[in-house]
């Protein structure tokens, strides 16, 4: 905030495809799609119109209850359907982080209507990030991200990200009988974009199914389309309990999200009597909201995005590793969805004293848009993003990277 208020701002005034124009009519790639969002690219009138139509229609009522709307069961159904989770449900929310603190007090919940409510702790992964609301801090993977704020949740505990042994050992070391779910995205995101390593997942669902835990993925960021299918987990072939779901599957024309459940998971609440779950938000299943989701899904299927995406992956991958012999870079992480990261080696970061944020404004003074994390850029653009703006893209990065050197 401190520095944000030294100015001046960026003003990002409109968007189209995958270019942003800020005030000063000064164009950028969006190498980034916002905060991972934006999947089939800016300015797509078609939502716009979808949402126009909803809203003169019904502009919003609750869900709470037996109350519904037309757009959220058509939305509900068409997601379950492609969910890879045995007979699917789905609960709707406003976004990424309402989505997790659903899906955290939903496994809680489901234990304690079990009858084994000892069942309460939450085990997440290092780098993982799961947004910022309660539970969405207290399992996050980034210390950084739960420092101040005094005590968190409770019975929460964090493994490396990459090894399935951490993982059986961490729920041996708390007790199978205590151990409520294990939350993991398919490519850890906004922690530095690390793909899961050969056979991880395989052996984490079973794992979870041996010891009778919840196996949750956070798709946020990976879903709809970005890394060639619906929820970024069918890549490594296992059906997990719940599904967190947001970003992509409006691609952000509205706030929307959702958590997708097992029949398993659903059924002591919907098929058994005096078990409620008393949880919710009041914009839940927006009409308007889900008529945008509708109108993105649209588009996903009828530009055949998933293919696309899948080309995409190549080529970013392949361009981005150009990049791997620059004297500031020691990593290149891609080839596992349309996202990468460029990492900076210790010695650019520690003895010359470089940041990423410095890589980063760079970048964005010749007209690309990265994101910055501590110790790499990450990107993540559009899915409809052209082979030649790819190239682009990371040509200017090379060039914020010249530049930064030679200043230090």
């Amino acid at each position: 905030m401190n520095t944000v208020a030294a100015g001046p701002e960026f003003v990002v005034e409109r968007a189209e495809g995958v270019w942003l124009w800020d005030t000063a009519g000064d164009r950028y790639l969006d190498g980034t799609s916002s905060l991972w969002y934006c999947n089939v690219g800016h300015g797509r009138t078609e939502i716009a119109d979808a949402v126009h139509r909803q809203i003169t229609a019904l502009d919003a009522y609750t869900v709470y209850g037996d109350f519904s709307n037309r757009p959220a069961r058509e939305l509900s159904e068409r997601l379950a359907a492609h969910a890879p989770v045995d007979d699917a449900k789905v609960i709707l929310t406003c976004g990424g982080g309402e989505s997790i603190e659903t899906a955290t007090k939903l496994a809680r919940r489901y234990w304690d209507v079990l009858g084994q409510p000892q069942r309460t702790h939450l085990i997440s992964r290092t780098g993982g990030y799961h947004g910022l609301h309660g539970f969405g801090s207290s399992i996050i993977g980034m210390e950084r991200f739960r420092a101040g704020y005094g005590p968190l949740v409770e019975d929460t505990s964090v493994v490396p990200h990459d090894s399935a042994a951490a993982l059986e050992a961490e729920i041996l070391r708390v007790g199978p009988d205590r151990v409520a779910a294990f939350f993991a995205e398919p490519v850890i995101g906004a922690g530095g974009v690390f793909p899961p390593t050969e056979n991880y997942f395989a052996e984490v669902a079973r794992i979870c199914r041996r010891y009778g835990v919840l196996f949750v993925v956070d798709s946020v960021i990976c879903g709809f389309a970005r890394m060639g299918n619906w929820f970024g987990i069918e890549r490594f072939g296992v059906s997990p309990d719940m599904i967190v779901f947001a970003k992509g599957v409006s691609s952000g024309y509205l706030p929307l999200g959702g958590v997708v459940t097992s029949g398993r998971i659903a059924d002591p609440f919907w098929n058994e009597p005096g078990n409620p779950f008393l949880h919710g938000t009041t914009y839940a299943g927006h009409p308007a909201c889900c008529a945008a989701a509708m109108a993105n899904l649209d588009i996903l299927e009828r530009e055949d995005l998933f293919t696309v995406a899948l080309e995409v992956e190549r080529h970013l991958d392949s361009a981005l590793r150009t990049l791997a012999d620059h004297p500031l870079v020691a990593e290149v992480r891609s080839g596992v969805g349309v996202m990468g990261a460029v990492e900076l080696t210790r010695e650019a970061l520690v003895d010359r004293g470089i940041t990423t944020a410095e890589v980063f404004a760079e970048a964005r003074a010749r007209g690309v848009i990265l994101r910055p994390v501590p110790t790499a850029l990450l990107v993540s653009p559009p899915l409809v993003i052209a082979w030649e703006q790819i190239d682009h893209l990371v040509s200017t990065l090379a060039g914020a990277l010249d530049a930064v050197a030679a200043r230090h």
